[in-house]
Order: structure tokens, then C-alpha cells, then sequence
């Protein structure tokens, strides 16, 4: 069904010409398939949980007021995002600040504003207290590592023994106990283990670990913590059309084996899961050429577009497709084919090896699952221009294309680099 809704797309956008020789790449969001994740991801939880986007994956204006449209909050990683998230009209009660790095005005900006946060480490939490004896009301997290270990790829994983993210559980446990019974404005716990990678049976653990702290926590002060932050992590399953392939599973075994995460009010800040499958990037083929007796195909997008891709080839494998230039998929034979991009350096390759039918210039070739960590992504390097990037619906066979950001002008990228 995917397939014959990109087909569809692809139709309509080379009628409007853009994806032809002038305008040689797009980025689409299928807004369906996003509010269907949306729809799946509140259902797996009870109502009361405040479920944040997280702004990193997919910081399009657009894309994250559908999410607040559709219920959902907004995690930010940096003053920009926050101010991001307050300007498209999401709640301060419904924002998470999140970030290892906060300055002291940055931490009094996100108090003054009514946010809550989550302290990265103690030091960040003697600055909170300034705060609050200076009489602001502050309401923070406390986010610990549970020091459980890696995933197959170390670079996502979070929850190591040396991990920069967090308070480290098995080193300052004491320490931990000790703020909590000082500062009655810790209200909660926030804990993320890594992402796409990590096994739920690894994400779970350190849920537990959590818990185990939240129930010393409580006994010692006799009331509830207010909140458990279990971050975001869910994986999105690139081999696939299935766009929640892990919901209901992780869903599942957090009820089975950390059934006293129910008894508290629950936070997430999924991304990837929320955005990687509704999006996907079309580029012509500008050039083909044979080397070694492979053949390569040259895009307009690499890893400009897809940093992991380039650097992680072996992690972060996106399905590739040719098709003709009115949209239709093209017919084998297939061959093994390099998909390149624009950059001037050697790694800049899409996809390796590949079998597919053979491209020729003209051609389209779509990058799928490309919704998240890609253009929040953009490198800079060889100052090319990013793409316009549209959302779309379909509704009886109608394909509806609403612009949510315009190409980059050379003028633009100039701008950027101070000139």
C-alpha cells in the first residue's frame, strides 16, 4: 500500500515539475501514515500519559504542529527547539527540556516559562536551586543512567557505563538520594536508554532500574514522584513498510515485566518512531557511469541528507527504488548498483551494492523511511542547498500537496556563511 502512495505522489509531483532538471530533489511527509503512528502510540498508553515528540528528529514547523493538532507535546534538546515549541502554541506543561548542556540563563528562561525539565547531571541541579531559593517555581526531572549496558551500536546507546547523558545510577546512587530529599521540586525520573538499536529486553531493564530508585525515593519521602520520563528509543523498522512494527511489543513488555511504571504518570519523547516511516526523498538521476564494473548512479542527495547513512552504512540501510520520471516503478533486470550523492568525498554513497533496475539520467530515485534524523541533520559541507519538502494526504485516490518548506536559495546558504 505504501508503494502504490508514493507512486502516487511521484505522479503528481512530476505533473507539477517538482522533481525535474531545475528542481532535482524533494523530501515528502506522508501526514496520514504520521497521524496513524500518533493514533497507535496514545492508544498503547493510559490517556494520562504526556507523550513529547522529540523536536531533533523532525524540527519542520509543520510537521510538529500536526503533532500538537493531534495531542501530542513537544521534547527539545536546545533553546532554539524550546523557543520552537512555544512559538507553534504547544503548552509549557506540555514541553520537556531536555539537554546535557543548559546555561544558567537558558535554565531560567525554561523556569520563568512554566517548562519542565530534566537535570542532566548535580551540578545542573545546585543551579536549579539557586533558582528556586531565588523564588521561581521550579519543576525538574532528574535523568539517571542506569549504567545497563550498549546495544548492537554503541554510537545510540546511551545507557553505557561512561555514557555522557545522566546522573551514572551505580557511581551516585547516595548522591541522587541525597538531592532528592533536599529539593521537594524533583518531581520525577527520566531515563533513556539509546535508540533504534537497543533491545527492548535492554530498554526494559533500565526502566526497572528506575523504578527500583523511584520506590527509595518515595519511601524516604512519603509521596509519589509526579512523573517516570521513559525517553523515546522505539525503533523504526527500516526493512519494511511496517510502520509500528515495535509498539505494541514494547507497549506489551513494559506491562509484563515493569508493571510499576503504571502506577505513575508516564512521559515519552518518541521521534524516530513517530516520524522515520512517514517520510521519504525523491532525487533524478543526474548522472550514471560505470567503475570496476559496477555501476554508479549520481543524486542529488548523500550524506548531506543522510549523515549515518554515509558514516554507518551497516547500521542505518535505507531501502532504495528507481523509477521512471512520471513516478512509475522501473522493471528489472536488476544490477548491482552504487546510489551516490553530490559530495566531494569518496563515503557519499545512499546505498552500496545494490540490486535494482537499472537507473538511467532522468530517472527518480526514492530514498524510503527518511522521516527522521535527516534534514535536522544537514551538513553544510559542499554548501548545497536543501530541498523543498512536502507533506501530503490521499483521500480517494486524490493526492493533496500542502508545501511545508521551501528549497533553500543559493542566496540562503550564502546568508548562512556571513556573507
Amino acid at each position: 500500500m505504501k508503494r502504490e502512495r508514493i507512486q502516487a505522489v511521484l505522479a503528481a509531483a512530476a505533473r507539477a515539475g517538482i522533481v525535474d532538471a531545475d528542481k532535482p530533489a524533494a523530501l515528502f511527509h506522508d501526514l496520514d501514515v504520521f497521524h496513524a503512528v500518533i493514533g497507535r502510540i496514545r492508544a498503547a498508553f493510559p490517556a494520562d500519559t504526556l507523550h513529547t515528540i522529540a523536536v531533533k528528529a523532525n524540527p519542520l514547523a509543520g510537521m510538529l504542529r500536526a503533532a500538537r493538532v493531534a495531542g501530542m507535546g513537544a521534547e527539545c534538546a536546545s533553546l532554539p527547539e524550546l523557543q520552537h515549541a512555544l512559538r507553534l502554541g504547544f503548552a509549557p506543561s506540555a514541553i520537556v527540556f531536555d539537554s546535557p548542556a543548559k546555561t544558567e540563563a537558558e535554565l531560567r528562561f525554561a523556569v520563568e516559562q512554566g517548562v519542565c525539565l530534566n537535570a542532566d547531571n548535580l551540578q545542573e541541579v545546585d543551579r536549579l536551586a539557586s533558582l528556586a531559593r531565588g523564588g521561581r517555581a521550579v519543576r525538574a526531572g532528574l535523568r539517571i543512567n542506569p549504567q545497563t549496558g550498549a546495544g548492537s551500536y554503541a554510537g545510540t546507546s546511551t545507557a553505557t557505563a561512561t555514557s555522557k547523558f545522566g546522573v551514572p545510577l551505580l557511581d551516585e546512587r547516595e548522591a541522587v538520594l541525597a538531592a532528592f530529599d533536599a529539593h521537594p521540586w524533583l518531581m520525577g525520573l527520566h531515563v533513556h536508554t539509546g535508540s533504534q538499536v537497543c533491545p527492548l529486553d535492554l530498554v526494559v531493564r533500565g526502566v526497572n532500574e528506575i523504578l527500583k530508585l523511584a520506590r527509595e525515593i518515595e519511601q524516604r519521602r512519603g509521596r509519589p514522584l509526579a512523573f517516570i520520563d521513559i525517553g523515546g528509543g522505539l525503533p523504526a523498522e527500516y526493512g519494511s513498510d511496517d510502520a509500528d512494527a515495535h509498539l505494541d511489543d514494547y507497549a506489551a513488555r513494559l506491562r509484563r515485566d515493569a508493571p510499576g511504571l503504571f502506577r505513575h504518570r508516564i512521559v515519552t519523547e518518541f521521534g524516530r518512531a513517530v516520524h522515520a516511516k512517514a517520510g521519504w526523498a525523491a532525487s533524478r538521476v543526474e548522472y550514471t557511469k560505470r567503475s570496476g564494473g559496477r555501476k554508479i548512479a549520481v543524486i542529488h542527495l548523500g550524506a548531506d541528507f543522510m549523515v549515518r547513512t554515509a558514516y554507518a552504512p551497516d547500521v542505518w540501510t535505507h531501502r532504495v527504488t528507481v523509477h521512471a520520471p512520471d513516478g512509475a516503478p522501473k522493471a528489472g533486470p536488476d544490477e548491482a548498483q552504487d546510489i551516490a550523492g553530490p559530495l566531494c568525498f569518496t563515503g557519499d554513497l545512499v546505498a552500496r551494492e545494490r540490486a535494482l533496475p537499472q537507473a538511467a539520467p532522468g530517472d527518480i530515485v526514492v530514498i524510503h523511511d527518511t522521516g527522521a534524523y535527516t534534514l535536522s541533520m544537514w551538513s553544510r559541507y559542499n554548501s548545497r542547498q536543501t530541498p523543498p519538502v512536502y507533506g501530503y494526504t490521499i483521500e480517494g485516490g486524490d493526492v493533496k500537496l500542502l508545501l511545508l518548506k521551501p528549497a533553500e536559495s543559493v542566496e540562503d546558504v550564502l546568508r548562512f556563511w556571513g556573507a
